[in-house]
């Protein structure tokens, strides 16, 4: 890790603890809830989050780019971009069910560097550093290997994100695996890069959904792409699939291909 990484990953912690403090002090109240254009959820405490987030990078990063659920975009072009989903799992937030988290990752060229899920209901954080390292706790954690597609443990957080064109590939793959566990929002991410689980679909999704998870995932030894097998991006938006490893992301690629 060089200096410079060892600098970005150190605030990106940081930052992920001014999350942590506003969501729990949100979580005593049941908060308003507001619908999008595209029906999520959104709260104050989304907006709030993603604010504070922001103002640290401006101030410690000014020629950084950000890329957040709530406020857009600004200097993609940069050679560093901030992604940020100040709650990844609004409609868990809402519902008190603690599978929620903060996502926070910098790109660098467009591509995950490192990402922080923080966890604020469970006390739990997984980091990572792309091709580098993973971590639970501080705690070292690897993706399993060696799984065969038909013994999978899969997750997908919501078959209603899963746009009608695309469930038919979802389908034939959730025909293939062991199991499929549905409703983890960006757990289910972490989960895999801890070794806990084996694969993880998704559909309509957008690159601060999957950002921090995927350099989380290849930290940990994993490989995430979309459904053709292709990289994330800055500009990326769709289908995500994400595995413990190469062979069985291949499978599950064929699959989804097809």
């Amino acid at each position: 890790m060089t200096d410079r990484t060892e600098t970005f990953f150190a605030f990106a912690q940081e930052i992920a603890n001014d999350s942590r403090a506003l969501l729990l002090a949100a979580a005593e109240e049941a908060p308003r809830v507001n619908l999008k254009q595209d029906a999520s959820f959104v709260t104050a405490t989304d907006r709030a989050v993603e604010a504070r987030l922001r103002e640290r990078i401006h101030a410690t990063f000014p020629d950084h780019g950000i890329m957040g659920e709530e406020y857009g975009s600004e200097r993609l072009d940069a050679e560093f971009v901030w992604v940020l989903d100040p709650i990844d799992g609004t409609a868990a937030w809402v519902a008190g069910i603690p599978v929620y988290g903060t996502l926070i990752s910098l790109a660098r060229g467009g591509k995950p560097l490192l990402g922080v899920i923080d966890l604020p209901a469970t006390g739990e954080r997984f980091t990572g550093i792309s091709g580098k390292g993973a971590w639970h706790n501080g705690k070292p954690v690897r993706c399993r290997k060696g799984t065969a597609l038909s013994d999978a443990y899969m997750t997908s957080s919501n078959p209603r994100f899963i746009p009608e064109a695309d469930r038919a590939p979802f389908a034939r793959l959730d025909g293939a695996v062991q199991f499929t566990q549905y409703g983890g929002s960006c757990y289910s991410y972490a989960c895999l890069a801890r070794g806990r689980t084996d694969l993880a679909v998704d559909a309509g999704f957008d690159a601060y959904d999957l950002f921090a998870p995927t350099a989380i995932i290849e930290g940990a030894g994993g490989i995430v792409t979309d459904w053709q097998g292709g990289p994330l991006d800055l500009s990326w938006k769709g289908c995500v699939v994400a595995a413990g490893d190469a062979a069985l992301h291949a499978s599950a690629v064929r699959l989804l291909a097809a």
